[in-house]
């Protein structure tokens, strides 16, 4: 399931530090703007407990996680809408994502330049969302050009486009995001999905702060997380220069007894991959024998058959049914057999919605 998180931001906020603590693909950083051209792309496991507390009641061969993919865009200025910088080039990058993480300075430090000058993290989210929003702005306005005839005509599928373009036109030129845009018919839905517009992307603003903030954020992380709400989006404070030293331990433990001095449970990269995961709209269900125990990604919502054809297709063509263990069932009883025993394992039929975690095993005909 090839879906995409986008890293954006201003250029020197932390995106390459970022990217390569989150991937083993190494991204160039250094104190200039534009040290990353070209995408970096990066496949990166999804940090899931329960894979190993499993595992330790299965004895696996092994244990295989969930990835997801995650694009290191070259830092957005301003004007790059009309192609400044390499504005054409980095809108395009964006546009191919299905989720965007947007890195945002909040820290100070005099050895880092910055682009405009000045430390300003709400200044920095205005230039991209304005860069993005007059994109935007440009697709809507020339699909109204296309559409207004048509929809004239009496054409019913142009003019539920056309109610769905009028709708981001009227936001957009208030200066705000398409996100906070929503549709009640399906038709609709599908109408603004198809236009694959920049700032409809879901998007996560992470707070780039030093290591002193880590725990707690700071003034300017605050301010970011009060602009967030209005928008319906989420927030994650990081220290991507600490992640980085972290990274550089070799052992669990060593890695532990770092967060442990920082007062932290757990490190920002497992936080900020879990969060990613989540953006896309992406949960996970499990099967466990002895030879794997594995994590499969699927679209929250999605049913049984559905799922069932993540593992082949002919899973779901022959779908006749799934055996259901929860997770918390599973550990408490430590076994397959035992579940059972307990009548605790669910026969599910093709309209059964598959919840996170769920121990699945599927039965099927072709």
């Amino acid at each position: 399931m090839s879906l995409k998180c986008g890293i954006v931001g201003l250029p020197n906020v932390g995106k390459s530090t970022l990217f390569n603590c989150l991937s083993s693909a190494k991204a160039q950083a250094a104190n200039f703007p534009f040290c990353t051209i070209e995408p970096n792309v990066g496949v990166i496991t999804v940090p899931d407990e329960r894979l190993t507390k499993l595992a330790e009641l299965v004895h696996p061969g092994r244990i295989v996680p969930a990835t997801c993919e995650i694009v290191d865009i070259a830092g957005l200025v301003k004007g790059a809408s009309k192609g400044e910088g390499l504005g054409n080039k980095f809108l395009g990058n964006i546009r191919e994502t299905d989720a965007i993480i947007h890195v945002l300075r909040c820290f100070d430090d005099d050895n880092i330049t910055h682009v405009d000058g000045t430390i300003d993290p709400i200044r920095d989210k205005e230039i991209i969302d304005t860069e993005l929003q007059l994109k935007d702005l440009e697709t809507v306005e020339a699909r109204i050009n296309k559409q207004q005839k048509v929809a004239a005509a009496g054409n019913k599928d142009a003019k539920i486009e056309m109610n769905v373009l009028e709708a981001y036109k009227e936001v957009l030129e208030q200066g705000k995001n398409a996100r906070i845009v929503s549709f009640d018919s399906k038709e609709e839905q599908q109408a603004a999905h198809n236009l694959f517009l920049l700032t409809a992307k879901p998007v996560l603003y992470v707070c780039n702060v030093d290591e002193s903030a880590a725990k707690d954020g700071n003034d300017y992380s605050r301010r970011i997380e009060e602009l967030a709400k209005e928008e319906g989006a989420e927030v994650l404070v990081i220290a991507a220069k600490t992640e980085e030293d972290i990274a550089s331990f070799e052992s669990y433990e060593d890695k532990q007894l770092f967060l442990d001095e920082l007062g932290l449970e757990e490190s920002g990269v497992n936080r900020l991959i879990k969060k990613a995961y989540s953006l896309l709209n992406l949960e996970t269900f499990i099967t466990a024998g002895e030879m794997e125990v594995k994590a499969w990604t699927y679209h929250k919502g999605w049913k049984a058959p559905q799922c069932a054809g993540v593992i082949h297709t002919d899973f779901e063509k022959g779908f006749i049914r799934a055996e259901v263990i929860k997770y918390d069932d599973y550990i408490h009883y430590g076994s397959e057999a035992a579940v059972r025993e307990a009548g605790k394992m669910g026969i599910e039929g093709k309209d059964y919605v598959v919840q996170d975690g769920d121990i699945m095993h599927f039965r099927f005909n072709v």
